[in-house]
């Protein structure tokens, strides 16, 4: 509870919610919908909603309680007196509601949700817009309607800018500790505007994902154990101010997608658990209804109204706050009742099994939902098992995703990376896995947050070798990453080099980078490589297509190197990579071409601008009429000593 209490004279002065002529009274249309669990906008009739009855300004007032034998709203402007607005109740919907004269936008309340065992709680609005400041756990009375957007010219093109063709390269971040103010506060959602377009447009990237945004009581989960799914956190400003950050990045060509966390949520008293005294939101069962690994609550997708819950909250952020994608997180603990549960602490479905079927109907549901009401919009999965059609349409058996994150490309390049160069020969099939799954999904490469924490350390220093080695294997890493098939996905601090592992507490290595032009050096490199990715239709248009990608040569293990073909879906311009994953330059290694000609480089990761040594092909290589490696010619390439090297087709020789 928030504030002292007081003696309030008159109590129950709240206007039933049947008297009041608001449009936001929950009628028995929505209560129809809602108990099916098809209604797609709660948030505009549960929760605090200010407006106006008979000519008075007010709250109205409305929760979902069905256990409850009685509820009220406490609060700054009632003396936190549970006495003093009682709620009605609509059967059978469950739905407590009132008007409440004279409480506006900036009021402190809870609801206090009594059962028949006689236990009172008071607890967050699941609705609430707003929030206090953690660690103060009380709603706040917001209206949302006040902020006057300006990116039209963003949102009627970004269907084009989200396909599966285009190129997108996101930008992963915690906005807590991107960057922060000289006496060690975190920047606000206004404060980050400006220089974090500034380091967007710099370092090319088309979209940037925040780690949730949601109000959490606890930073150190960063986010990902949230209490207010429908309150943008304020530990970084109001609603309107998350509102002006995405408005002002779209207006910079920016696109935000939001991390989303559907698959559990935390036991705090005010929270969600045990709202109306019952597993209301969660399931009853701790097999079912406990989750081991993070200790905390799994929520029960065999509910319509647990359904209806979510999807209105994904709706929410795409209508309310314009955001282009949500990423599911955790999707794998969610489709697997036995996930990080020894025998015993699980319970099979219907039919023995280990599949999660309610998950799977409600993540069906979900995508169908979004993709009709919101078709230029993407959902993605993070999703680290073999679980089919993640990312297929759910009219042919698939999940619905969008896309889906490429959780085994990720863990068996970073395992390759991370070796001594003179043993990588002997790992080399760990470069060409991928090849046997990767036209299944629609795949995000992802090197993100979970890569640098908890003693992973940070990319740079996952890297073998001494200094020079360390990033020139980086900037191999980052090349081959962003020539492989499958749309990009960057943490904060990767494409600055950061010395050491992410510190939610601290902030990235800025001053660092000033004075370290090696470091420098890198993110002008993951600058060119996202402005060849996107200017190079050959490299985005076919990430999610089987004619997007042909090998030359995966199999020369001896020389831990690879090359392949990217093609656009007009073959017109393709691109060929090469890469050396050892220290010992090739100065003439031969490959085969798909077509004779000359091919200039376009990149080269060992250019001495990038802090390289300076080794490359004079600009451009021609071929010969001699067929190698399937191909009808081939051609001398120069690859220099951990590198990668790109190559675009220019014309007939």
């Amino acid at each position: 509870m928030t504030g002292a209490r007081r003696n309030v004279s008159r109590a129950d002065d709240a206007v039933p919610a049947e008297a009041a002529a608001c449009a936001r009274v929950f009628g028995e249309q929505d209560a129809f919908f809602f108990g099916e669990g098809s209604h797609r906008r709660l948030y505009e009739k549960l929760g605090a909603h200010p407006c106006r009855h008979g000519g008075t300004d007010g709250t109205h007032f409305s929760v979902w309680a069905p256990n409850a034998t009685s509820a009220s709203v406490v609060g700054s402007f009632n003396g936190w007196n549970p006495g003093a607005h009682r709620l009605s109740p609509s059967r059978p919907s469950g739905i407590w509601s009132a008007f409440i004269p004279g409480v506006g936008p900036g009021a402190l309340y809870k609801l206090r949700i009594e059962n028949e065992g006689g236990r009172a709680r008071e607890k967050a609005d699941p609705f609430a817009f707003f929030a206090e400041q953690p660690p103060r756990t009380a709603s706040v009375v917001w209206n949302l309607d006040d902020y006057e957007w300006n990116d039209s010219d963003w949102m009627n093109t970004r269907g084009g800018r989200n396909a599966r063709t285009a190129p997108i390269s996101i930008y992963e971040m915690h906005l807590g500790s991107w960057r922060r103010r000289k006496d060690g506060w975190s920047l606000g959602y206004r404060e980050l505007a400006d220089p974090l377009i500034d380091h967007l447009r710099t370092s090319g990237f088309t979209h940037v994902e925040f780690m949730p945004v949601m109000e959490h009581p606890f930073y150190g989960s960063w986010g990902y154990q949230i209490s207010g799914y429908f309150a943008a956190t304020s530990r970084y400003g109001t609603p309107q101010d998350l509102m002006y950050l995405v408005d002002r990045l779209h207006q910079a060509g920016i696109g935000v997608i939001l991390d989303w966390v559907p698959s559990h949520f935390p036991e705090d008293a005010h929270g969600l658990a045990a709202f109306d005294g019952t597993c209301l939101f969660e399931h009853s069962d701790p097999r079912q209804g406990f989750h081991p690994d993070w200790k905390s609550l799994v929520f029960n997708y065999g509910r319509h109204e647990v359904r209806a819950f979510l999807i209105s909250n994904a709706f929410f952020w795409l209508d309310r706050y314009h955001v282009d994608g949500i990423r599911v997180d955790a999707v794998a603990s969610m489709l697997y009742l036995d996930y990080s549960r020894a025998p015993g602490q699980w319970i099979p479905n219907p039919s023995g099994g280990r599949e999660n079927f309610e998950a799977v109907l409600f993540l069906r549901e979900l995508n169908e939902a979004v993709y009709a009401e919101y078709p230029d919009v993407q959902t993605f999965a993070e999703e680290s098992t073999s679980w089919p059609m993640v990312s297929r349409p759910t009219t042919t058996g698939g999940l619905g995703f969008g896309f889906k994150w490429d959780m085994g490309w990720m863990n068996d390049t970073l395992r390759y990376i991370a070796r001594d160069p003179f043993f990588r020969h002997y790992h080399h099939g760990e470069l060409g896995f991928r090849s046997l799954y990767a036209n299944s999904e629609n795949f995000v490469l992802p090197l993100s947050h979970d890569e640098v924490v908890h003693g992973k350390r940070s990319l740079a220093s996952k890297m073998p070798g001494d200094a020079w080695q360390r990033l020139a294997n980086l900037r191999l890493l980052f090349a081959y990453m962003w020539a492989l098939p499958g749309k990009k996905l960057l943490f904060m601090g990767g494409e600055i080099a950061q010395p050491y592992e992410w510190n939610h507490d601290g902030s990235l290595d800025w001053t660092g980078v000033e004075a370290a032009p090696e470091r420098q050096a890198v993110a002008r490199l993951v600058g060119d490589l996202n402005t060849v990715y996107r200017r190079e239709a050959a490299l985005h248009e076919g990430d999610c297509e089987p004619y997007g990608f042909e090998w030359i040569d995966g199999s020369d293990a001896r020389a831990s190197t690879i090359s392949f073909v990217r093609w656009s879906s007009s073959r017109h311009a393709p691109i060929v990579a090469a890469f050396n994953f050892t220290p010992v330059p090739h100065p003439c290694y031969r490959i085969g071409s798909p077509r004779a000609g000359i091919w200039r480089e376009i990149l080269n990761t060992d250019a001495a601008d990038y802090g390289g040594t300076g080794w490359g092909n004079l600009g451009a290589v021609a071929t010969e009429d001699a067929p190698m490696h399937g191909k009808p010619c081939s051609m001398d390439l120069v690859l220099p000593p951990l590198a990668g090297v790109w190559l675009r087709w220019e014309e007939p020789w």
